[in-house]
């Protein structure tokens, strides 16, 4: 029954060739790479060289860590979350975990940290036995050797300053945005003041409410805020946003 299929293949015998020329390709590379000297190494005794800035493994900065949770925010594939540890004075503190199991090395957590308390490390020997052993905790999240080159700093050119032909200046959107409050809005509730992180926040009176009870408002210090957006995510009444400055 499948003799009735050959009808439908060429009969010229000259264009089943085609398959020469692949192979033909294939012979040349053969006969260029066969005398020079074999690309591969002798893994793990010889090892290629990794450059300071390669994306590996997160790297964290215990002392430089403020804990506010954008690394966590912008992680695309969430797989880092804060957990509460002890710092070297003995106090509480949150600071970032992450799971290596999830995690795809994009370096984004480097990336957004107003701090530069993340970093990219040129670890990627990472294998271990089991799940629960990929769970890096803040303390494990440690590198020794962090330099200048594992800091992914994330910058910007104002269009104000391309507007005015200044292309050499480039900034950080932590460094220029600054949260605004509308003051209408606000009801006092000082949930800003407890999230943040550097203590860029203070409340002062500004009248009374409906009440009668002197109402309290923040008051947003510009040389501390970090612009990690935990006073605007938590406000209950939408009355802080974001100012991009352009």
């Amino acid at each position: 029954m499948a003799m009735k299929y050959l009808d439908k293949y060429p009969k010229d015998t000259a264009k089943g060739l085609w398959v020469v020329k692949p192979m033909w390709t294939v012979m040349k590379l053969f006969a260029k790479v066969i005398p020079r000297r074999s690309m591969t190494i002798m893994y793990p005794y010889e090892k290629e060289w990794i450059p300071d800035n390669y994306r590996g493994r997160p790297g964290l900065q215990f002392d430089k860590c403020v804990g506010c949770g954008l690394c966590a925010r912008m992680c695309p594939t969430a797989c880092i979350c804060l957990v509460e540890t002890t710092d070297d004075e003995g106090k509480k503190v949150k600071r970032p975990q992450v799971n290596l199991g999830r995690c795809m090395m994009c370096g984004y957590c480097a990336e957004y940290c107003p701090v530069d308390a993340m970093t990219v490390t040129p670890e990627i020997e990472l294998a271990e036995y089991t799940r629960e052993d990929l769970i890096y905790g803040p303390r494990r999240l440690r590198f020794e050797g962090v330099n200048e080159m594992m800091e992914v700093h994330i910058e910007e050119h104002l269009i104000s300053n391309v507007q005015k032909g200044i292309l050499d200046q480039p900034t950080s959107a932590f460094e220029v945005d600054r949260p605004v409050l509308e003051e209408a809005k606000c009801i006092g509730c000082q949930k800003c003041f407890k999230v943040c992180p550097v203590g860029a926040i203070e409340m002062y009176e500004a009248g009374v409410n409906e009440k009668g009870k002197p109402k309290k408002i923040p008051r947003i210090d510009t040389d501390k805020c970090i612009c990690c957006k935990n006073c605007v995510d938590d406000c209950p009444k939408s009355c802080l946003h974001i100012k991009e400055v352009l």
